[in-house]
């Protein structure tokens, strides 16, 4: 009788050492399985939102081209399209505020800091043929060797590995420079000359880098609103 009241005496002292040292250990292990979900958890989560907002970058990126291309304009002595290998430029209607004039725009890729970046360039409101020759020719520099002013007109709009543009022409696509389709200017800048026939379509080609966000190729076709039907 004696020795079972003892034993309950000892029992409502509380656990033992080796009571305690067993529940310590279980509450680790379970705090260290918690702490690696919720590691999980927020790491998932910033590479959803680094991907989404990579994802949104680049739509707004390719509906700026698709709107600078759908407002290109045809100027006389003035060139409404070119593309040399480096840079897209277009002179475009101006939707914003049509009465300050048109723009000249332009689109590269550039490394940029080590990683390549596809860029946005675009002049301000423009009123006379002169001004859109200079301006014309201040996008191919900014696309060549871009100075602090050029710079401070472009945007930066996504990672990019690389990108190539096609014309279509005769029912085919092709490259813009292997035909005589291409709208060469002369190196003392455009000059009156008879106006020259724009491609029926653009198709743009982009490269994304293996280590952004957004991996893969994208492929995004323009046809002119003019063409009776569409073509892809």
């Amino acid at each position: 009788m004696a020795q079972r009241r003892n034993i309950a005496q000892r029992r409502s002292l509380g656990f033992t050492l080796i009571e305690l040292l067993v529940a310590l250990g279980i509450m680790a292990v379970m705090a260290g399985l918690s702490w690696r979900g919720l590691d999980g958890m927020l790491r998932t989560q910033e590479q959803v939102a680094t991907r989404a907002d990579a994802g949104m970058a680049l739509q707004a990126g390719l509906s700026q081209w698709g709107a600078d291309l759908n407002a290109l304009i045809e100027l006389p002595g003035v060139p409404a399209l070119d593309w040399d290998g480096r840079a897209l430029r277009i002179t475009r209607r101006n939707v914003v505020a049509p009465e300050t004039g048109v723009l000249v725009v332009a689109w590269t890729r550039r490394n940029i800091d080590g990683a390549g970046q596809w860029l946005r360039w675009q002049s301000p409101p423009l009123l006379t043929r002169g001004e859109l020759q200079s301006a014309w020719l201040r996008a191919a520099q900014w696309a060549q060797n871009p100075g602090d002013e050029e710079r401070k007109l472009e945007v930066r709009v996504a990672a990019l590995e690389q990108w190539s543009v096609f014309y279509f022409r005769g029912d085919a696509w092709s490259n813009p420079l292997s035909s005589d389709g291409g709208i060469a200017i002369p190196r003392g800048g455009p000059v009156a000359q008879p106006a020259l026939t724009l491609p029926d379509g653009i198709r743009l080609v982009l490269t994304l880098p293996a280590e952004s966000p957004l991996q893969g190729v994208i492929t995004r076709d323009w046809m002119r609103a003019t063409l009776a039907g569409g073509k892809s």
